[in-house]
């Protein structure tokens, strides 16, 4: 989903026989690089004109289209390992999504090529549009250049002993392009090499024939989708929910914590928990609210207040670990900003905000307040700092709020798939 701070996922341990921890690390985000270069608002622009054509132009095909948020500020990559020997992959850990896809081998030209294009006279470029007798193995230099696969992981099918290939097809649509391609079935592996992984036999996944070209600087080879399996691309149940189905979890439930490092990076930033409630790093659980969508980790939030301002008009909100910011709707953002004494930046379209701010933003769900302090809140881009808030497009999940990274670094998310509802614990920093 959307993104700010990127962080990778560096190995899975062991909690108990049926839990387990995968550490976490912190990169910078491509949307970063994008404001320092002061292209970020061309890019917002191309990326809201091609959602509405999207959401508007849509025609029914053999394929399953699922419309999710362009992870332009994805906050977290973890490791995955797919197949027999294990191929692994670096995917965004995504709540407001529930595929798992990675690129095929196909999706880059150069693999894969038919034993008559192995010739050196079918090399790539001038050599095999002259020379080559199979015109079919020539690939222009600017298929080359613009392939976004062209630096990615990408998954052989021909080299896993356990691979299955599915019937069916997929397509997911961003605001900068697609994904789409086919499905599979094989062994996942979730976190980096060592013995102590959670592990999924049978896990149906997406293997991508092509990619958007916004992928093509992202560290991100694919996504790994934490949602319920309502919102699940062709109807395949999600790794996550199959590792439960299959008794392979202590409890139907993980955790997210995330800790705050400022503008360090390659540095451990949290810890995501399988099958348990992460009591080393989160105090106790300070309430549970029930999940109000049939797909997403939406509930409903009372009020919002800070200085002078506060409003009690009570909306849907979701928590997402695929969200960099705290978006909300246009007029309050705006008030929101007034009392950070925030201003929006004429050249990249965020509230710029004094960097030594010290004002709590305190969020009522349920009956109770969760402050969000500052720290959380101010975002380092170079020479000014950016307040970690967004006006909300109307074109997400239906969904008025996204409380994203800042809330999950102060408050431990807690996700009961098998009570469906999540829950909130103060993070222990």
């Amino acid at each position: 989903m959307w993104i700010f701070h990127i962080l990778c996922l560096a190995e899975l341990t062991s909690l108990a026989a049926s839990a387990y921890e995968m550490p976490l690390t912190r990169i910078e985000p491509q949307m970063v690089k994008m404001i320092r270069k002061r292209t970020w608002l061309n890019y917002t622009k191309e990326k809201e004109e091609r959602r509405i054509k999207v959401m508007q132009g849509r025609t029914m095909s053999s394929a399953y289209p699922h419309e999710v948020l362009d992870y332009y500020d994805a906050q977290y990559i973890g490791e995955v390992a797919i197949g027999t020997p294990e191929q692994h992959f670096q995917v965004i850990l995504d709540t407001g999504s529930a595929n798992l896809w990675v690129p095929d081998a196909t999706c880059d030209p150069r693999r894969k090529r038919p034993a008559a294009c192995l010739k050196s006279k079918c090399d790539i470029g001038l050599v095999c549009d002259v020379f080559c007798p199979e015109r079919h193995c020539c690939i222009r230099g600017n298929d080359i250049a613009e392939n976004p696969c062209l630096e990615k992981n990408v998954f052989d099918m021909d080299n896993s002993t356990t691979y299955k290939r599915m019937d069916g097809e997929w397509s997911i649509q961003y605001g900068t392009g697609a994904a789409a391609g086919f499905f599979g079935n094989d062994t996942l592996k979730f976190g980096a090499s060592g013995s102590n992984h959670l592990t999924v036999p049978g896990t149906v996944f997406g293997q991508a024939k092509k990619i958007a070209s916004f992928f093509v600087h992202n560290p991100m080879d694919g996504v790994l989708g934490l949602a319920f399996e309502k919102v699940a691309t062709g109807n395949v149940t999600p790794p996550l929910i199959r590792a439960i189905n299959l008794g392979l979890l202590d409890e139907p439930v993980f955790t997210v914590y995330l800790k705050h490092v400022g503008e360090q990076e390659h540095v451990y930033g949290g810890v995501f928990t399988y099958g348990g409630i992460d009591t080393k790093n989160c105090e106790a659980v300070m309430d549970y609210q029930p999940v109000t969508a049939s797909g997403y980790w939406q509930f409903r939030m009372a009020a919002v207040s800070i200085g002078k301002f506060s409003s009690t008009a009570g909306w849907e909100v979701i928590s997402d670990t695929g969200t960099s910011l705290i978006h909300a709707p246009t007029a309050i953002a705006d008030a929101i900003a007034k009392e950070y004494g925030a201003q929006e930046h004429s050249t990249t379209g965020f509230y710029v905000i004094p960097c030594d701010v010290d004002t709590d933003i305190v969020f009522t769900i349920g009956d109770k307040a969760y402050n969000i302090q500052s720290h959380n809140m101010i975002l380092p881009t170079g020479d000014i700092c950016m307040l970690a808030l967004s006006k909300m497009s109307g074109l997400s999940f239906g969904t008025e709020w996204i409380l994203g990274d800042p809330f999950i670094r102060q408050y431990c998310n807690i996700h009961d798939i098998g009570g469906r509802r999540i829950g909130f614990a103060k993070a222990i920093q």
